[in-house]
């Protein structure tokens, strides 16, 4: 199959080795990765923010760049989340029906990787390889809109040498949101710590999750308190094996501890 690849913003200018990641498992798994180069922001965070006027050349700009992919894959669930219900709304909301179709459709095409590992490939072992202690954060998009479900841990649980641990009230959000975290920073913090009491209560080395943003998000608070856990987005662990050299996989803070 050929797959093109939503890179995202957050992902392409802060961690863009989830992007490679997700690149090599595909071709790994035998599939052809494209990269579109009129990609840019899917709208979200405008939409999100109450910018609809404003994120309609954006979501017209993401619907174009996309046109006529057979499959359309991201390692993100909020991305993913707002091109199923935001982009054909924005759209039509301005009066751009024909481009709002266009929306609908590339939406029926457009998955994160998780949906499209299990439920499009009808794969759950990848083939990873991964001698670590994890633990899993249910993003809220991913959980809530996309509703993946356990996806992801189907295909956690398939990784050969990792130990898999579950995260204690694990459903809850961990306070990042895009810009409540910064509009609302006391609440954001609040929600983190939370977060990060159940992250540590596991002993795990690593926690992983689908959003880059929220990765970026409790990798921050974890590096403050210097715990040793580390963040690192599914797709690096799934794209691991025992052969390769692993990367610094550790998804940093934004700004410095």
């Amino acid at each position: 199959m050929k797959v093109a690849l939503f890179a995202t913003c957050l992902v392409d200018t802060v961690v863009p080795q989830v992007a490679m990641a997700t690149a090599r498992l595909l071709e790994r798994l035998g599939h052809e990765v494209v990269v579109p180069p009129g990609q840019a922001c899917c709208g979200q965070m405008h939409v999100n923010t109450g910018y609809r006027r404003e994120a309609v050349p954006i979501v017209a700009n993401h619907v174009r760049a996309f046109a006529g992919a057979e499959a359309v894959v991201a390692p993100s669930g909020s991305c993913v989340a707002s091109i199923h219900h935001q982009q054909a709304m924005v759209l039509r909301r301005a009066g751009e029906d024909g481009l709002a179709a266009e929306a609908e459709s590339l939406a029926e095409r457009t998955y994160e990787l998780s949906q499209f590992l299990v439920d499009v490939l009808g794969v759950t072992d990848v083939g990873a390889y991964y001698p670590h202690r994890v633990t899993y954060h249910p993003t809220c998009h991913s959980l809530r809109l996309l509703r993946v479900g356990d996806r992801p841990l189907q295909l956690l649980r398939a990784v050969r040498g990792l130990t898999l641990v579950e995260l204690p009230d694990a459903e809850s959000c961990c306070g990042f949101g895009g810009t409540f975290a910064v509009k609302n920073a006391d609440t954001s913090t609040a929600m983190l710590t939370d977060k990060m009491a159940n992250v540590l209560s596991t002993h795990a080395e690593v926690c992983t999750a689908g959003d880059a943003s929220c990765l970026m998000h409790i990798g921050g608070g974890l590096s403050r308190l210097r715990s040793g856990t580390r963040t690192v987005h599914l797709a690096e662990i799934l794209a691991s094996t025992e052969d390769a050299v692993t990367p610094n996989q550790t998804t940093k803070p934004a700004v410095p501890a």
